[in-house]
């Protein structure tokens, strides 16, 4: 039986998660096929970056997991991983308007309310702004007859502009690090525009289609959102530790990827060639157009715009927080005079990733029309950080420590019209490239979950393309 080669190009987790998912059915099918991953970087795991320091647990990317979302559930299950898994504990989280904490409403998702009720909660939108958001109620439904239209604008018809500043916005947009007036409402919330078309209202909507709160619920409860007990990183080197010996090259570029015949020849940095019956790009989109440079299609993709950010973290002494608000953090709405975009209170969200006594903080940096400041020496940030803690805790102290990670050019924005430029890059893929998938946060979901079960629908693509 002749020996098949599946090349992937990209080892965050949706390279990871296509490798392991292809591994098992190469082996559960007996099949001669050799698989190959190809990262640029000297590790694994993209954005999922776990440090350890002075008995810290310390997350440089992202920070958890949707518990509610089967794809992660499952893979975390084949993995062997439910025992190490942790819930990270509730509590009253915060919204930062005009630089005064307000308490993030009940009755709302993301924002959103769903019950009338929660408008007369909201101490920090006018009457005005209450009376305008109840036009949800009466007002039209959106004729898009097909067409893509703007979260914001979505949004802003149906409840106003300041109930969506004020609220909306923080939740929606910091999802994204993007711009509420420019995310295509298909490609980020397409069920807010499928419950306003049914109900005619999305506070009907949500009312209807939400599971209500359970009153008798302790309020110490877990959350939804799950780690591990060593971190994040966990999911990463258990994937690695399950794949066979010599699948994965590391510090290595793709640097062309040329079509021979029924192969494909990928040209890499260290001179060598690999050759391969099927490709799954799991690399960011921006470096598609250069690996492919003789398919003009891909250049789609440079209209595709990335946001940059830049997340500081910072240790404290537990008294050095003068209002340590019990709580696990707070959004910032564009009304405030503050450049941080949100602040996780670590020490209370994840209990088990601080020493007793000690305080762990996480402010986010970066939003599109800010890009500049992700570029600041540490010591920069750092002092700037302190200063929006100042106004907004009362944090006087100099930290600790902290840590400065920067994410340049790594969050691809899903503006108006998304989707419809990713059907058409991947028809002309498959018409042109026979056996090459894409896969990954610039596509289809930008979450940990949505990334896995991209990663595995591409293994069976190419799967069964090589069958």
């Amino acid at each position: 039986m002749d020996t098949k080669t599946i090349a992937i190009v990209g080892g965050g987790i949706t390279g990871l998660s296509a490798a392991f998912y292809l591994q098992q059915m190469i082996r559960n099918n007996g099949l001669n096929y050799k698989m190959k991953l190809i990262e640029a970087s000297p590790r694994l795991g993209g954005k999922i970056n776990t440090l350890k320091r002075d008995g810290y647990t310390i997350e440089r990317g992202p920070d958890s997991l949707l518990s509610r979302k089967e794809s992660i559930m499952k893979l975390i299950d084949e993995l062997d991983l439910t025992d190490e898994i942790i819930h990270n504990d509730t509590g009253q989280s915060y919204i930062l308007i005009n630089n005064k904490l307000h308490k993030m409403p009940t009755g709302a998702y993301m924002g959103v309310p769903k019950q009338i009720s929660t408008l007369f909660t909201l101490d920090a939108v006018s009457i005005t702004g209450k009376i305008r958001a109840f036009g949800d109620l009466v007002k039209r439904r959106s004729k898009m007859e097909g067409q893509d239209q703007s979260l914001g604008s979505f949004i802003r018809h149906r409840f106003g502009n300041e109930l969506v500043d004020k609220i909306i916005d923080p939740l929606l947009s910091g999802i994204y690090s993007g711009d509420l007036d420019q995310m295509s409402l298909m490609a980020t919330f397409p069920n807010f525009y499928e419950l306003e078309q049914k109900y005619g209202s999305l506070v009907k909507g949500l009312k209807n289609t939400l599971p209500a709160p359970n009153k008798k619920a302790p309020k110490n409860r877990s959350g939804i959102f799950i780690s591990f007990k060593d971190g994040l990183e966990t999911l990463v080197h258990r994937i690695s530790d399950r794949l066979e010996s010599n699948t994965v090259r590391l510090n290595t570029y793709v640097d062309h990827i040329e079509k021979k015949d029924r192969h494909y020849h990928l040209l890499l940095s260290s001179g060598e060639v690999v050759k391969a019956e099927s490709i799954i790009m799991a690399t960011q989109h921006d470096a598609i157009p250069e690996m492919f440079s003789q398919y003009t299609f891909f250049d789609t993709f440079n209209d595709i715009p990335i946001t940059s950010s830049a997340n500081v973290v910072l240790s404290f002494d537990q008294e050095d927080l003068k209002k340590d608000i019990d709580g696990t953090g707070f959004l910032v709405s564009k009304t405030s005079d503050v450049n941080i975009t949100a602040c996780t209170w670590t020490h209370k969200k994840w209990p088990t990733t601080t020493p007793k006594g000690k305080a762990l903080v996480r402010c986010y940096v970066g939003r599109p029309e800010t890009p500049e400041l992700v570029d600041l020496s540490d010591k920069e940030l750092v002092d700037l950080v302190l200063k929006d803690l100042k106004k907004t805790m009362k944090v006087k102290a100099k930290p600790e420590f902290y840590v400065v990670t920067r994410w340049k050019n790594s969050r691809p924005q899903y503006n108006v019209g998304h989707l419809e430029k990713i059907s058409k890059v991947r028809e002309q893929t498959k018409e042109n490239l026979p056996g090459v998938y894409l896969a990954g946060s610039s596509y289809e979901g930008a979450g940990i979950p949505d990334c896995v079960a991209q990663g595995k629908k591409a293994a069976e693509q190419a799967f069964s393309y090589l069958k």
